[in-house]
This record gives C-alpha cells, sequence and structure tokens, in this order.
C-alpha cells in the first residue's frame, strides 16, 4: 500500500482527489491537513466523503508528512515551495497541484506570480506532469508539478499539430471557457450565483498566468529550430460548476486535409488511454467528461480552408487537476495508469 497525505485538503482540488483516493485499492491514506480546519472530521465539511473517510483534518506535522511514501498538497500557490524542500530532503515523493513548480523560468513565475520563490532549484528538478508528453520522466521522479487546468486543456489540443510541425506556431488563438469552480473554493463577490448566472464573460484577456506554462509546454514539443510557440489566450467564466471547453485555431503551414489532420491525431493518441479523439465532424461537450480523467478532442477545417480549429474538453477538478495527479501517482509507483480512475462521466 502507498502511504499518502494530502497538506491542504479543504478546497475543490482536496475534495476531488478525497473522492478518488478514498477507493483507490493501493492507497492508505494517513493524513489530511488544515490549520484552520484542525480537529473537524473531513465528512463533516464534506458529507459527500461520510462513510468513506474517517480521518480529521490536522496541522502540517513534517514528522508524520515523511513517514509518506508520498504527499499531495493541494494549496495556493507559495504554500508548497517553502514546505516540500524539507520533504525531498527526506526522501518522500510529492505531487504539487499548485503553480509553484510548473515554471522552469523563475524570473517569469515571480512576475506573474507576485512574490520572490523560495525552491527555485526544486522547479529546476520538477518533472511536469502532463502524461502524455513525459510519461519516462514522471516514472522515475521524486517532485512531480501536476499540470494547470487551462494548460491541460489547450496543451493536448495543439501538441500533434506542433511535434508535426505543419502549423504557423506564431500564430495560435486560444478561446477557452472554465466553470466557477475554476476559482477555487472561495467567497468573492463576482463568483457569487447572482453574479454568473444568465452570465457569460472573458477575464484577463490582457494576459493569463497560465500563459507562460502553455507556451512552456508548447515550445518543448516543437522540432528543432522552429520558431517559438506564441499563444494568444483569452479565458471565459460560463455559470457551470466544473468544465473547461478550449476552441483552438491554427494556421496549417503544409496544405493538409481535414482527413490527414484527423488522421493526425488518432494516431498520435491511439494508445494514450485518457485522451480520446472523438469521430470527424464531432463536436464534444464538457458534461461528457464529468468527474473523470478523460480529455475529448475534435479537429475540424472549417470550409476546408487554411484555418484549423481544435475542440477540447475536460473537467477542470479532473483532468485538470486532482485526476491526473492520481494518474501521476499511478505511474510514479509502476501502478496500472488507469487504476482508480475508470469511472465514466457523471450524467445528466
Amino acid at each position: 500500500m502507498i502511504k499518502v497525505a494530502i497538506v491542504g485538503g479543504t478546497g475543490y482540488t482536496g475534495v476531488e482527489l478525497l473522492r478518488l483516493l478514498v477507493t483507490h485499492p493501493q492507497v492508505e491514506l494517513t493524513a489530511i491537513t488544515s490549520r484552520a480546519l484542525a480537529g473537524t472530521p473531513v465528512a463533516e465539511l464534506f458529507p459527500s466523503l461520510r462513510g468513506h473517510c474517517e480521518l480529521a483534518f490536522c496541522e502540517p506535522d513534517l514528522e508524520q508528512l515523511a513517514a509518506c511514501d508520498l504527499v499531495f498538497f493541494a494549496t495556493p500557490h507559495g504554500v508548497a515551495q517553502a514546505q516540500v524542500p524539507e520533504l525531498i530532503r527526506r526522501g518522500v515523493r510529492v505531487i504539487d497541484l499548485s503553480a509553484d513548480f510548473r515554471l522552469t523560468d523563475i524570473p517569469a513565475w515571480e512576475q506573474w506570480y507576485g512574490q520572490q520563490h523560495a525552491a527555485p532549484e526544486l522547479a529546476a528538478q520538477a518533472a511536469y506532469g502532463l502524461p502524455e508528453i513525459n510519461r519516462a520522466e514522471i516514472a522515475g521522479a521524486q517532485l512531480v508539478a501536476c499540470p494547470g487546468c487551462y494548460p491541460t486543456a489547450v496543451q493536448l489540443g495543439w501538441i500533434p499539430l506542433l511535434e508535426a510541425g505543419i502549423v504557423d506556431p506564431q500564430q495560435l488563438i486560444a478561446s477557452a471557457a472554465s466553470g466557477a469552480s475554476g476559482a477555487g473554493r472561495q467567497a468573492k463577490t463576482d463568483l457569487l450565483l447572482a453574479e454568473n448566472s444568465d452570465n457569460f464573460r472573458a477575464y484577463a484577456a490582457g494576459g493569463h498566468r497560465h500563459l507562460p506554462e502553455i507556451e512552456q509546454t508548447l515550445r518543448r514539443v516543437q522540432p528543432a529550430g522552429a520558431s517559438p510557440a506564441r499563444v494568444t489566450f483569452v479565458p471565459h467564466l460560463v455559470p457551470m460548476v466544473r468544465g473547461i471547453h478550449a476552441t483552438l485555431f491554427a494556421n496549417v503551414q503544409s496544405g493538409q486535409s481535414a482527413a490527414e489532420l484527423q488522421q493526425l491525431f488518432e494516431s498520435r493518441y491511439r494508445d494514450e488511454p485518457f485522451v480520446d479523439v472523438m469521430p470527424a465532424g464531432s463536436h464534444p461537450q464538457t458534461r461528457s467528461v464529468r468527474g473523470t480523467n478523460i480529455c475529448r478532442l475534435s479537429v475540424l477545417q472549417p470550409q476546408g480552408r487554411d484555418t484549423v480549429v481544435v475542440l477540447a474538453v475536460i473537467d477542470n477538478l479532473a483532468k485538470g487537476s486532482s485526476a491526473q495527479a492520481m494518474q501521476n501517482m499511478n505511474i510514479m509507483f509502476g501502478l496500472d495508469e488507469a487504476l482508480g480512475l475508470e469511472s465514466p462521466a457523471l450524467l445528466p
């Protein structure tokens, strides 16, 4: 059994991670930390876990965490980088769901997140936790940086095109929409039901902190000598709880037909258990992936012209966060990659 603890289990990613871990046949959950709620039974805060989790929240204790095989950090940015270094020194494996170790460019991280990075040496060592491009590195890693939700959908949608070098990497446009849970479990006026119901709005159009993560990964998969990928990224908030829909635009440079683009995507993801390339002409829906670790993709070429459109849908709390984190755990410990992640989507 893998002895596991979660640091910061009171948010939406924390409860999603708990939901998945409590039924995993190879996991022994030993601790869930929260300074503010120490002593409170987990099932009192999250009644959905009643009968599944008997633990109470506890104060973070280094010795208790160091006795684990793996510690998940489901914390706001800036928290993991202060606590992870000592766990790494003690040989504990860590999966961080925050943004602390996703960027290798530390000045860029500090610019986008508005604070000094406390562990830049670990950011250089962390494996980026997108299995579809980094499975081997994840398997041997001590520290894995789980990708962000928007980056997961956007990157999986563009990777086949950029790996093949058949689109203009300088003219990439991503229009993506997320449910309100993507903003976290916090009290903010602009996240109230009365503010968001019957409403659709863009935000951070002038620059979103997920942009450097997206560009960093896309540049890694490009052929040598290619112009570095540049992305225009505009996120939107939609009045639903969970889900991301990304509409991606790129200019085809090599004259591929819609059928050839379809074949490219099917070939690239044929052996990926959690990427579903849909039949030609499909329009994937967010509800088709709710509660799953699946990314559903469709590639189209409107009017047969030189613009390719990729549609990508994921559950932001699952493939965009906690389920992908568990996929990484399975890889790190040599388990079946899909263990504990086989359930179909929740409908309606």
